[in-house]
């Protein structure tokens, strides 16, 4: 691969899932990873992917004070980052009602606020270079109302909303930023990554129990490949108009499609009261 195609990678949650997919297809295509992970354990194993192109660097992305200095050193080393993917996040599960407020709190700590400081840290180099790619990980669920899951969906209305606004700030610097909502996919996110409250309230039991018990039963057999999210992920990179959303999997496009299908029909359906707001 000659080196002008070479880029940085800077990878959020690189243990396992999308962020492992993503750093080996980035390594194999010749691309230097440098990969962020909670524990210092963690390291090693993922260094092992490729020793000298896969870097580990410990860090949380909730810990926002040591963000900047960990990018600064990234720099210092590898010249720059080219690409940013901000993948680390989780899921929480749980009714609305059921939920404490603090669970909620550290969702968005993690999913949004994380991802907020990510790229604030890596964009001054991006926009003093003219170029870069962002790519913040979502969800259907960004789009889509899913009942039991209010507080990551919205993280990731949230995400969504701010990957948008940043693309029209920086797209006149050449800075690409994109959106990825996957559907259900082989990761740890139904399973050991998954943060869930518990049950209290009976009423809900009738909506909610089938819907916990379906994401349970099929975690490790959902329909998307990691590995083949991983190309497209590569696709998306070296592509000259990146989209500002990408959905990945067909559960997402039907998902997705049905929703923006329905609120359609309800503006429609309201539209003369919502004409009737102006000034006569």
């Amino acid at each position: 691969m000659n080196h002008d195609h070479k880029k940085v990678f800077l990878i959020t949650g690189v243990s396992s899932g999308f962020g492992r997919a993503f750093s080996e297809a980035a390594v194999a295509a010749g691309h230097q990873v440098i990969g962020t992970v909670r524990r210092e354990d963690d390291r090693a194993p993922f260094e092992a992917i490729a020793p000298g192109s896969a870097r580990a660097v410990v860090l949380d992305v909730t810990d926002f004070a040591a963000i900047d200095g960990a990018i600064a050193s990234m720099i210092d080393e590898f010249g720059r980052i080219d690409v940013l993917i901000n993948n680390a996040g989780y899921g929480h599960e749980g009714v609305l009602e059921e939920s404490p407020l603090e669970a909620m709190r550290h969702q968005f700590e993690v999913n949004v606020f994380g991802a907020v400081a990510m790229m604030k840290a890596v964009l001054p180099g991006m926009r003093e270079r003219r170029s870069g790619h962002i790519i913040n990980m979502s969800s259907m669920a960004g789009y889509t109302p899913l009942p039991g899951i209010a507080y990551y969906a919205g993280s990731k209305f949230a995400l969504e909303g701010i990957t948008g606004v940043l693309a029209k700030e920086v797209e006149a610097f050449g800075i690409k930023v994109t959106a990825i909502a996957p559907g259900s996919f082989r990761t740890d996110w139904a399973g050991r990554s998954m943060i869930r409250s518990e049950r209290s309230i009976a009423d809900y039991d009738a909506l909610f129990d089938p819907i916990r018990k379906a994401r349970e039963d099929k975690s490790g057999k959902q329909a998307g490949d990691p590995g083949r999210a991983a190309q497209a992920l590569l696709q998306l990179i070296d592509a000259k108009q990146a989209p500002v959303h990408l959905l990945l999997g067909s559960d997402a496009l039907n998902v997705v499609r049905g929703h923006l299908a329905d609120l359609l029909a309800q503006i429609d359906t309201w539209e003369p009261v919502s004409r009737s707001t102006d000034f006569a």
